[in-house]
């Protein structure tokens, strides 16, 4: 089957890096059959069939590996780990990978979510949750005012995973934030993406300040609820909004 997938690769018209290959690779994998498990053809194969550098199937695959779509076994290949279908609408086949990958990743992120905010619920000092409270002041101004808001909301959540009183919670939580890889291009790299969210950040941070658990449990999931949503709505045909 692995030799077989290649009869679905055309060379490319031109030597086209990124979205293009991509879009093959892709392409290639649904029409094959190819299912999680299975193994992808050498990376030379797929360069001398596509007409493109190695280097540039390379730089496809690592895109791939870092939204968790394949993994490389040392010797052995590449092997499918996540379902791949391409778009037939009007969202690029990518941006529905990065979607799915994404809502992947926010099943883990849900978990841990969960348990670090009952724990800083509960442990919390008072100064640590007048420092929780400030900082979702200063995150929502920035919000309102259209400006970036990115390292003032992760002030804001490292400020919830310290007060948890593990700092492991904020280092796995960090590094799952790095490890799935977004293009330039991706709308979920966009400064407009998961804005709908912030609302809920201020019912957190109040209910850790009142000490609620439950209400501060409530509130990280419907954050997280919301983000969900918003991802949906974007690899479904773009009907966002």
């Amino acid at each position: 089957m692995t030799r077989a997938a290649l009869t679905y690769l055309e060379p490319l018209e031109t030597r086209t890096r990124g979205v293009a290959v991509l879009d093959a690779l892709a392409e290639m994998v649904e029409r094959s059959g190819l299912k999680i498990g299975d193994r992808l053809p050498p990376e030379v194969s797929l360069a001398a069939t596509l007409g493109v550098g190695r280097s540039t199937i390379r730089e496809a695959l690592n895109r791939w590996e870092g939204l968790g779509i394949i993994r490389r076994r040392r010797g052995d290949g590449t092997y499918l780990s996540a379902r791949v279908q391409t778009s037939r609408g009007l969202v690029p086949t990518m941006v529905r990978l990065e979607g799915e990958a994404l809502l992947r990743l926010m099943e883990i992120r849900r978990t841990l979510e969960n348990d670090v905010v009952r724990k800083a619920t509960i442990n919390a000092t008072p100064a640590q949750r007048q420092q929780i409270s400030h900082l979702c002041d200063v995150l929502l101004v920035e919000v309102n005012a259209g400006r970036s808001w990115g390292k003032v909301d992760h002030a804001f959540h490292s400020a919830i995973y310290d007060a948890s009183g593990n700092p492991m919670y904020g280092q796995i939580l960090f590094n799952l934030g790095r490890a799935l890889e977004r293009g330039n291009e991706s709308p979920f790299a966009a400064d407009n993406f998961g804005l709908e969210s912030f609302p809920f950040h201020r019912d957190l941070a109040d209910a850790i300040v009142a000490a609620d658990a439950e209400l501060a449990v409530q509130a990280i999931n419907r954050l997280l609820d919301t983000v969900e949503i918003e991802v949906k709505a974007i690899i479904d045909d773009g009907k966002l909004g």
